[in-house]
């Protein structure tokens, strides 16, 4: 079995905690700004956006905790250690996206019942606009980051990020509309048709922190890389049987079990063992293996 290096992961645990404190930061600014645009211009849409940034916020804080516990050593509680606290994580901010969505859905409609004249929508625009750009910039820094390290984390703040970016983007539009045709039922409408878009990112992140709590097995890109790895040793008459894998956060776990001939020694199987072992972490960097070595013909016990 072989183990990332201690150092590496936590100077890489180091890393990622760095970019939820940028997230975090991110998400107090962008609240100040969509805040004061909904207070200069009373539009429900800005109101809803800035609701979405204070999710964001909390779902950080969140993450930024998760990613310490996520960072912990196995100890004798946890003798795979402590990976999967970032599906709950991105569990938690699924659960928030649903909160926000519905707390949109349900001030818009009020607002669609009883629609209201915007104020100074001009200014609420170019506040609305800037923090648009700055959580499109560290959406992008955020995803990009969690791909490369795969972080489940990262990744669901990101996209959640950018679903805020989405939101903003479609509220910028419609009160832009509403500014040009003095439609003021157009607010509430946009900002309900923006909560309904954020209730379906809600259930893919969910989706995707259960499957990772449920001990799924690695994506089909990276079995292919593992078959493509162990390919080889059909030629030296090892046979690899189908491969049993599990991701838990960013650690990932193979299982394997090779047959080889009956008549090679003990020490001649060891090495097998230990080869197949550097081919994985060749293929999948810091993987954690077990091999089980099984003998091909008859056995016999004296």
């Amino acid at each position: 079995m072989n183990a990332p290096g201690r150092p590496a992961e936590r100077r890489e645990h180091d890393l990622l905690f760095r970019y939820m404190l940028l997230s975090v930061a991110a998400a107090v600014v962008t609240i100040g700004l969509k805040t004061g645009a909904a207070i200069v211009t009373g539009s429900v849409g800005f109101l809803s956006d800035a609701m979405e940034s204070g999710v964001n916020l909390v779902a950080a804080v969140v993450a930024l905790i998760s990613l310490r516990v996520a960072a912990r050593p196995a100890d004798a509680s946890h003798h795979f250690g402590h990976g999967k606290a970032e599906y709950l994580s991105a569990l938690v901010e699924g659960a928030m996206i649903f909160v926000a969505a519905a707390a949109i859905v349900w001030t818009s409609v009020q607002r669609l019942l009883e629609p209201a004249p915007l104020t100074q929508p001009g200014i609420g625009l170019a506040l609305s606009t800037a923090a648009s750009v700055l959580n499109l910039a560290v959406s992008l820094v955020l995803t990009r980051v969690g791909r490369a390290h795969r972080s489940p984390t990262l990744i669901a703040d990101g996209k959640h990020l950018m679903t805020d970016v989405w939101t903003s983007a479609g509220v910028l539009l419609g009160i832009f509309l509403v500014a040009v045709t003095g439609w003021h039922q157009l607010d509430p409408i946009v900002a309900l048709a923006v909560g309904l878009n954020i209730l379906v990112t809600g259930y893919r992140l969910l989706r995707g922190s259960v499957s990772g709590l449920l001990s799924a097995a690695l994506p089909a890109e990276d079995m292919r890389t593992l078959d493509e790895a162990l390919s080889r040793y059909r030629q030296l008459g090892v046979t690899i049987a189908p491969l049993r894998t599990v991701e838990s956060g960013r650690q990932r776990y193979v299982f394997v079990v090779a047959t080889l001939p009956g008549t090679w020694t003990v020490a001649a199987a060891h090495e097998v063992a230990d080869q197949i072992e550097s081919d994985v972490d060749t293929a999948l960097p810091g993987t954690e293996t077990f091999v089980h070595i099984e003998p091909d013909g008859p056995r016999t016990l004296r």
